[in-house]
């Protein structure tokens, strides 16, 4: 583990006299491959490359926006000082959460403009956005944010002279988990929506385990935002996957008689 015993730079090369950030780099790759498996893959669920790639670039857009302003409206006070600090995206200061949940509303939005199955939508894009979760997750290690506190386990990370937990890798691993499992899950769906409300549950309870390492959360009052709103997405997915679930066997039982 002698890679992770010393800071690393966050500085990946320079252009111009312009730094180019890992964060940037690792949040675009993770994007950019996410982006091409939904395309190839778009056929499997009865839509063309031309239609996934429509979504994606639009998906990806407004799941950035809301990422960012997801992370700044819970940080407020100090983007307020210097507003311009809010642009600053390369310094990092990306909330998967708010990136999700613009992210859908987006879809949402075009799927019922173009006359797709929402649900399918999201199942489709669910198998892989959890790899550009895991990709994109690195550049925290490279900014030495979103880590978690100090710790005597070999795989710790050195930030400002201290060993603590690489929270960025834990969840790094289990997205990774997450799309081999989603993936063999989608090729066997039973309904629509089964894939995207299994990613809402395994990687929500992933992530309300691994918060509650960090040490640098986004706070809601007294607790850490994330926690409640993983409790949350775990409950209303737990039953939107059973209604589903209940729905798919009626109709089956209905279809054998």
């Amino acid at each position: 583990m002698s890679f992770f015993n010393t800071a690393p730079d966050r500085v990946a090369f320079s252009i111009g006299g312009m730094d180019i950030m890992w964060y940037g780099i690792l949040i675009a790759a993770g994007f950019a491959l996410c982006i091409y498996l939904i395309c190839r893959n778009a056929p499997s669920h009865g839509l063309t490359g031309d239609r996934a790639l429509n979504y994606s670039l639009f998906v990806a857009v407004f799941g950035i926006i809301g990422a960012r302003l997801y992370y700044v409206l819970f940080k407020l006070p100090y983007y307020l000082e210097d507003p311009v600090r809010i642009f600053q995206v390369r310094e990092g200061g990306l909330a998967i959460h708010g990136g999700l949940i613009l992210g859908c509303a987006c879809a949402i939005y075009l799927s019922r403009r173009w006359g797709d199955g929402t649900l399918n939508v999201f199942d489709l894009f669910f198998v892989y956005i959890p790899l550009g979760q895991a990709i994109g997750r690195w550049g925290n290690y490279f900014n030495a944010e979103a880590h978690g506190g100090p710790t005597d386990l070999p795989w710790g990370i050195m930030v400002d002279g201290e060993k603590v937990h690489p929270t960025f890798l834990y969840e790094s691993l289990w997205c990774l988990l997450l799309v081999f499992l989603l993936r063999y899950i989608d090729k066997r769906r039973k309904f629509a929506g089964q894939t995207f409300f299994l990613y809402c549950i395994l990687y929500s309870a992933e992530r309300f385990v691994v918060e509650g390492l960090r040490t640098d959360s986004l706070m809601l009052g007294p607790m850490k935002q994330a926690q409640v709103l993983s409790l949350a997405v775990i409950v209303c997915a737990a039953a939107a996957y059973f209604a589903l679930w209940r729905k798919n066997r009626d109709i089956d039982k209905e279809n054998d008689k």
